[in-house]
């Protein structure tokens, strides 16, 4: 049965909120997401149409396909965005203990440094899987 969870940014400037039911994690390591927010964006699998964002949300254009969400106080990171279907990915962060969602998949695996390494037993996507799933027709690598 789906679950309301509620969140905010660092500030609270930003509320979210949405349904989960089984709430799994995804973790990408691609060089926007490593930018963005110094590390592996993780997000949070929510339910279709679940999502409220209220307060000062701002977005940025990434790429030809892709947006990234910030609040405009304090610039904690919101959500990664696709163009082609509005979809809102939104950070684990947001929420106390992520959610309760567990580890399901890593993005971007052979751009995650060598420095660190994500401990489980989950499915692990290269840049050119990844691509084929989200953006089989651009070719960019974010």
């Amino acid at each position: 049965m789906p679950e309301e969870i509620k969140g905010q940014c660092l500030c609270g400037a930003v509320q979210v909120s949405a349904e989960v039911d089984a709430p799994r994690l995804r973790a990408c390591h691609c060089d926007m997401c490593r930018q963005h927010g110094s590390g592996p964006f993780f997000s949070l699998e929510t339910l279709p149409g679940s999502i409220a964002v209220t307060g000062l949300a701002q977005s940025f254009k990434s790429s030809s396909w892709a947006e990234r969400g910030f609040c405009g106080t304090c610039g904690s990171t919101l959500w990664y965005g696709t163009q082609h279907d509005g979809a809102r990915h939104l950070s684990a962060g947001l929420f106390p203990n992520a959610g309760g969602g567990r580890l399901k998949v890593e993005f971007f695996v052979d751009q995650c440094p060598q420095g660190y390494a994500l401990a489980g037993d989950h499915k692990k996507m290269t840049t050119q899987e990844t691509i084929a799933l989200f953006a089989p027709n651009e070719g960019e690598a974010q």
